[in-house]
């Protein structure tokens, strides 16, 4: 498996788990994805789901290695994305319970899908947010527009267009929005599992209802 669930108290945890490749999502992540959340998601003990990454980094987008390597999972991930049927964060499984981003290092290209898609986003020291795709022949689109939700568009739009020329550090993501809160290395799961826990205090209904509507509003926005 490419993705570590661990149970918490009422805290899930999805932690990617592909250190040695950056945490990179290949096509066995893709669909690993999937079923972490879903799982979490209907596991009724669990109120509140932590996203975070083993090793140095976060996550770092699509594997562009093994993808290279291999036709068919290329081909079944650019049509995910030409069709809008990407099913890797929260947000694109349909999870209701609330979800918190705990970046722990660098969060770069389709990595930036779940830092929008998080409903709470910490991140420590080391953390670091890049879009690398323009470098590299791609056009960065879902990401960079899902963050404008959180950040104002002329600093995303400089990411999007400069590529790897551009990158920010967690003090600046949060002074930008997209992260509220950066806690030392060692403090960042720590800090996250004492969020959640505020947040899971509430029924799950409440939750569930607060979250869909703000994203409802968000949408319609």
């Amino acid at each position: 498996m490419t993705i570590r669930v661990e149970r918490n108290g009422p805290v899930g945890w999805l932690i990617f788990d592909r250190p040695d490749a950056g945490n990179a999502i290949d096509a066995q992540m893709f669909a690993d994805l999937e079923v972490a959340w879903s799982e979490l998601d209907a596991d009724d003990d669990i109120r509140v789901i932590v996203n975070t990454g083993n090793g140095r980094a976060f996550q770092s987008g699509l594997d562009v290695v093994q993808l290279a390597r291999d036709p068919a999972a290329l081909r079944a991930s650019s049509r995910q994305t030409r069709d809008n049927a990407l099913r890797l964060t929260a947000w694109h499984c349909g999870v209701t319970k609330p979800v918190v981003a705990a970046v722990n290092g660098v969060c770069a290209g389709g990595g930036l899908h779940f830092v929008a898609d998080a409903d709470i986003v910490i991140a420590s020291t080391e953390g670091s947010f890049l879009d690398p795709h323009v470098s590299v022949g791609q056009v960065s689109a879902f990401e960079a527009i899902g963050l404008l939700k959180k950040s104002p568009m002329e600093r995303i739009a400089r990411m999007a267009l400069l590529g790897r020329h551009e990158r920010f550090d967690a003090e600046e993501a949060r002074r930008l929005g997209i992260v509220s809160e950066v806690v030392a290395p060692d403090e960042l799961r720590p800090r996250a599992q004492a969020i959640a826990e505020a947040i899971a205090t509430r029924p799950l209904n409440e939750l569930r209802g607060i979250k869909t509507a703000l994203w409802n509003a968000l949408e319609r926005a």
